[in-house]
Order: structure tokens, then sequence, then C-alpha cells
């Protein structure tokens, strides 16, 4: 038996000896890398046609109108979600573009960290599914301990808040990740029940009679605010009117550390050997369970952060029926999938969900003369992130019929196709 020989990548760990990858996200994301930018490209590009393709079919009149429809509509996505202020900015957060905009960056700096999330444990050959609970813990612990400790100095109390809900974040999916590790339990299906335990966690804290219910109004299922020390600052837009807050700096920072700690450590390196092949990373003396366990932990933790910082930064309170609402966990699964699990890509995966998100939700219902009616356009929201969706996981599919192209290209010449030995 032969040992494993080191390789000059980081990112890559030795085969089993007869040269296989063992894990699926170890093919995965060899399949993804060969890819490029473009295939993540076409998958976006193909859902908007297939977007436009179900306005056309909806409306009324001739194709052209139609299509000239479909075209607005899109459009109104646009400057729904404050893309237009960069070709025209403006320093007044009064203007309706730039405001737009802040609200799409609010749920990009989100959507960055349950990216992330998700990114992490992938890379580690693990699904995290649980972002949404995850998250929601965090939130939780980022009100209690933003409202409990009210009079205390402003960085102390943020940090202290925020800190809090990471490690939160970080415990819960860290149970998911010793289940794995000890008894073999699928992280999938512990992170859905997770999910579910903390959705109906938050909804008694925060409903009637709950330990979070405000104070004032025993008839409101609402948390009490955070202090004023607990919020954070807004450097875009008023403070305390849903501008941007330092939030989107500390998902920026995040996405830092994703990148320093899977490239330029050695939990990077063991976190990323164990997910191409945990029997080689096992025969190198890499502790298999630990990193399973530390992978999970370190993926709730940038869920935990989500919430802090969309507590902290503009909701500042939360109901006990706002809890159902919210969807950017699961949302984060498509973020890490468009941005093929990188820092780079999750950035512009989750600002490109940000905008749809906003654009839609917006562009649609609010401006003037829609193209859709206001009960169509939340449809359409779903519509167009569902084949967002759907086509950034049918990436492989596009990939594997383009390969099966080249392959064919040559018994269409009358060539006979050459196996790789023989071609070398």
């Amino acid at each position: 038996m032969t040992e494993p020989t080191p390789t000059n990548d980081p990112g890559l760990v030795p085969p089993a000896e007869d040269g296989s990858i063992t894990t699926f996200a170890a093919r995965l994301a060899l399949k993804q890398r060969s890819g490029g930018f473009l295939v993540p490209l076409a998958t976006v590009l193909l859902a908007f046609l297939m977007g436009g393709v179900a306005i056309v079919a909806t409306q009324h009149g001739s194709i052209g109108t139609r299509i000239h429809n479909a075209l607005r509509a899109y459009n109104q996505i646009f400057d729904g979600a404050g893309l237009n202020w960069i070709a025209h900015p403006t320093t007044s957060i009064a203007d309706i573009a730039a405001y737009n905009l802040s609200q799409t960056l609010l749920q990009t700096t989100t959507l960055i960290l349950t990216g992330l999330a998700v990114a992490f444990a992938f890379r580690c050959g693990m699904f995290n599914i649980g972002g949404q609970g995850q998250y929601l813990v965090g939130l939780i612990v980022a009100n209690w301990l933003g409202v409990d400790f009210a009079g205390m100095a402003t960085l102390p109390h943020i940090l202290i808040a925020v800190g809090g809900a990471t490690v939160a974040g970080a415990a819960w999916a860290g149970i998911a990740g010793l289940l794995k590790a000890t008894v073999g339990a699928h992280e999938v299906i512990s992170t859905i029940m997770l999910n579910w335990i903390a959705l109906w966690v938050a909804t008694w804290i925060f409903g009637d009679g709950g330990p979070l219910q405000n104070s004032l109004n025993p008839a409101d299922p609402v948390s009490n605010p955070v202090a004023h020390s607990a919020q954070l600052p807004t450097f875009w837009g008023p403070q305390g009117f849903q501008g941007v807050d330092i939030g989107l700096f500390i998902a920026i920072g995040a996405l830092v550390v994703f990148w320093v700690l899977l490239n330029r450590t050695t939990v990077g390196y063991e976190v990323k050997a164990v997910g191409f092949n945990p029997d080689a990373a096992a025969y190198g003396g890499i502790n298999v369970k630990k990193n399973l366990i530390r992978a999970m932990a370190i993926s709730g933790g940038f869920a935990g952060l989500a919430g802090a910082v969309d507590m902290l930064g503009y909701l500042y309170k939360y109901g006990s029926l706002d809890v159902g609402v919210s969807q950017v966990g699961f949302l984060g699964i498509a973020v890490a999938l468009l941005g093929r699990n990188t820092a780079g890509g999750t950035l512009f995966g989750a600002f490109f969900f940000g905008a749809l998100l906003y654009g839609t939700n917006h562009g649609l219902q609010v401006i003037q003369h829609p193209v859709v009616s206001a009960e169509a356009g939340g449809d359409f929201t779903y519509i167009i992130q569902g084949l967002v969706v759907l086509f950034v996981g049918a990436d492989l599919l596009i990939l594997y019929f383009w390969n099966s192209r080249k392959k064919l290209r040559p018994r269409a010449r009358g060539k006979p196709v050459q196996a790789p030995e023989a071609a070398a």
C-alpha cells in the first residue's frame, strides 16, 4: 500500500488508491469548477428567459406587446432594486432609487452570511439545510442580549450581542455535526428537524406570555426593541429608518474570514480534505469526526451572525408572526450554489438574490403602471426565484450535455473516440 503524496494545492487531497474521489461534494466541486463562470451566468439568463415566457403567456394583446411587457417587467425589477441609482447617483437617501438600493444592500448583507453558512459546510462534504434555524437562534439571542444589557456602553454591548448570537448559531449547528460524527445521522435530516425546533421555540419565546414578549402590551406577541446602545450604527441613511448599517462591513469581513480560513489555515486544509475524501483524510492523520463537528459549528456561526446583524441592524424587535415569514436561511442555499461555494461567488450570488428579492416585491408592485397586478407580483417573485434555483441546481446537467456534445463531435465526423490513455 502506497502512502498518499502531498499536493501543492492546499484545497486538494490525494484521491483514493484507485484514483477516485469518494464524496458527492468533491465530485460536484470538480464539475462545477470545470464550468467556470459561464455556466452560472447561463443558468441565470435561462431563468430570466423562462420568466419572460411566463409573462408573455399570461398577458393579453399582440405578441409584440407581450414581449414589450416582459422587458418592462424586468426593467421595473431593476429599478425596484435601486440599481438605476448606480447610473444616476444621488447623495439623498430620500430619493426612491437610493432608498431601494439601501434595502437591496440590507438583503444582501443577510444573504452573504446565510450563503456562507451553507458554503462552508459544503466544503466539508455536508449539506447544511439548517441555516434558517441557526439564523433564528442567533436572532433570539441577539434580541435577548440587546434588551437585557441596556445602559451598557455601545461597543461592548454590540460585541456581546453579536458574539452571543454567533456562538448560539454555532452551538445549534454543532448538534447536527455531533450527531453525524458520533452516530452517523445524516445532516440533512437533523438540520431540517432542528429548523422546526428553532421555529416553534422562537414562536413561543416571542408569543403571548413568552420570555421575550414585550413588557408594555401583553396582547401584542412582539419582543421589546433592543436598546439603543446595541443598535448597529448606520452609515448611509437616517439612523433607525432602515438605512444601511455597518452589518454590511461585518458580512464582507465574514467573506474574508471564510476565504482565509479555507485557503490559508490548517483548519481549512483539513475541512476540504475531509470533504474530498474522508477515508484518505483519515489515513493521512486528520481527525474526520472533529472536522465534521467543527465545520458545522463554523457554518452555524455564520448563520447566527446573520440573525444578530438583522436584529441589531434594522429589525430591533421581532414577533411570533414574523418567525414563519422569513426564508433567508433557505435562500442562502441558492446563494451558495450560485456562488460555487466560494467567497467571491457568494458575494455576487447574495447581491443578485438580494436585488431579485427586493426588486420583484417592490418594483413590480409599487412602481406606477406595473406590468403585472399587485396580486400577481408576489407570485412572480417566487416564479423567478424558483426558476433561478432550479437552473442553478441543474448546472451539472448543462455541463453533462455540453461535454457530451464534445464527445459526439468526433463521431459525427466519422472518427472513433479515443480513450484518454490512447490519446496520450
